[in-house]
């Protein structure tokens, strides 16, 4: 989602708090405790879950690797869903033509860093970069080459952005800004 006039472009990011991040989270969850319930059921010699007979899994070694899978599940987890409620990688580039200035904003994780905030010179902006890795693994990342400050990445690396998006998004800025797009 992007706000845009002659003089002010502004582009928001989307951080963790997606549908896919949310159902990995629930998902991870509810499978980690069914592990750690198995492991423990397995310890106590009880049916913690009626699904799985606490007699049919030994404690040893069994019930031990399903514990700690489990606790290992939950600890995945608990990170995942601390990385939702922080809205940890949102924020905004901020593109203002009138005062000759650009903002870089993103939250971070909690913390002396928490808020990451960048601001450069327009004048300072060489060129857009994009970078395309093809393969099992596609990645297509817009890059902001500043003067003396390397590159600075605008859009997320998990994004999937097709190549059509992608040149459009470079094209539309790079035309904003007055700058060329190198690709690698």
């Amino acid at each position: 989602m992007s706000c845009r006039s002659e003089r002010i472009w502004i582009e928001f990011i989307a951080g963790s708090r997606k549908t896919s991040n949310l159902c990995w989270a629930f998902v991870l969850f509810l499978g980690s405790l069914g592990f750690l319930l198995v492991g423990t059921s397995s310890y106590v010699g009880q049916n913690l879950i009626s699904l799985f007979p606490s007699q049919q899994i030994i404690f040893f070694p069994q019930g031990i690797v399903m514990s700690f899978y489990g606790i290992a599940g939950l600890f995945i987890g608990s990170y995942l869903w601390c990385t939702i409620s922080w809205n940890v990688g949102s924020g905004y580039d901020l593109f203002d033509k009138k005062e000759g200035i650009v903002c870089i904003f993103r939250w971070g994780f909690p913390g002396k860093n928490r808020r990451i905030f960048l601001r450069f010179f327009m004048k300072d902006i060489q060129s857009l970069r994009i970078e395309v890795k093809e393969g099992i693994y596609a990645r297509r990342v817009l890059y902001m080459e500043i003067r003396g400050q390397g590159a600075i990445p605008l859009t997320r690396t998990d994004e999937n952005l097709t190549p059509r998006e992608i040149e459009q998004k470079a094209g539309e800025l790079a035309y904003f800004l007055r700058v060329p797009i190198e690709v690698f």
